[in-house]
């Protein structure tokens, strides 16, 4: 791994009000998915796992978003 993508990674990152827009835009997409997914899966396991791929995706999303111009 060379280092400046390890600076990359684990690096504070600046925000700016395009980079905040575009977080709170998948933000509330995220949001909505999660709540349809709660709305008309049956509690269990499986829902489990869906809401925790939600809460993955938009944590990656959100690095990606952050972490390049």
């Amino acid at each position: 791994m060379v280092n400046s993508d390890i600076e990359n990674r684990f690096k504070l990152h600046e925000l700016d009000d395009v980079k905040i827009f575009k977080i709170s835009r998948l933000r509330m997409k995220v949001l909505e998915l999660a709540y349809l997914i709660d709305e008309v899966c049956p509690d269990g396991r499986e829902k489990s796992i869906a809401i925790n791929g939600l809460d993955e995706v938009l944590m990656f999303a959100n690095a990606s978003i952050a972490r390049h111009d």
